[in-house]
């Protein structure tokens, strides 16, 4: 019953799925054109980006 309680807390939903498959290694059996292996390079690109410049904000607010 406990281990219910954990998976559930820990449960990222739509968003949160969405955002671990795009890091994922590219299923070999969906068909692909070079548009949408464009888009999700951009896709990670800009999470990358967001995500460094929280890190950046929060060091220099709490550190500095």
């Amino acid at each position: 019953m406990a281990n219910s309680r954990v998976k559930e807390f820990f449960k990222l939903g739509e968003v949160g799925n969405y955002i671990l498959g795009i890091f994922k290694k590219p299923d070999p059996n969906k068909p692909t054109n070079f548009n949408l292996r464009m888009m999700h390079g951009i896709n990670k690109i800009s999470i990358l980006m967001f995500l460094g410049a929280i890190v950046f904000i929060f060091i220099k607010k709490v550190i500095l």
